[in-house]
């Protein structure tokens, strides 16, 4: 055998045996399942803002009520909401008072088989600095979930207060 062949032989040798083992830990399932976290949006609203074009123009944000089912076991959190008629979108907590203090959050959790259900009167998705949305049919809005990905939906614009 050359020098060569005998130099090459042990870092061959030794990742066969650490392939054929990683091979047997995956195939045992010692290296786990992936779970795709999915959630269901049910409800996605936007209020207008006001009845009349100039009253609604008044007010620089819009809320929305927004309700997502977690379907598995898997806990996740929306992190990030944004939408084409709007300058920016934020994720908002309340202390239960429509038009009372909110304070920007980084996230809300929607937890493992359960339901997080967002509206003015609490965790909330707002729209800021919104182009005129009353007299369209829906608002597109992206919401981005840290395991789910992004899921589009197009919440329908409701008379003020309703969901």
């Amino acid at each position: 055998m050359s020098a060569l062949a005998r130099a090459v032989a042990g870092p061959v040798i030794a990742a066969l045996v650490v392939t054929s083992l990683l091979a047997v830990w995956v195939t045992a399932g010692g290296a786990g399942t992936l779970t795709r976290v999915q959630l269901r949006v049910s409800l996605a609203a936007v209020p207008m803002r006001a009845f009349t074009a100039q009253a609604a123009a008044a007010d620089r944000s819009a809320t929305t009520f927004i309700t997502i089912r977690n379907l598995t076991g898997t806990a996740d959190q929306l992190v990030a909401a944004r939408s084409p008629l709007a300058r920016r979108v934020v994720l908002t907590a309340g202390r239960g008072l429509a038009g009372g203090p909110r304070t920007t959050i980084p996230s809300l959790t929607i937890p493992a088989h359960g339901t997080l259900q967002l509206s003015p009167f609490g965790s909330d998705v707002v729209l800021q600095d919104p182009q005129p949305f009353e007299t369209l049919a829906t608002v597109p809005l992206v919401l981005t979930f840290r395991h789910a990905g992004t899921v589009t939906v197009q919440a329908s614009v409701t008379a003020p207060g309703t969901p």
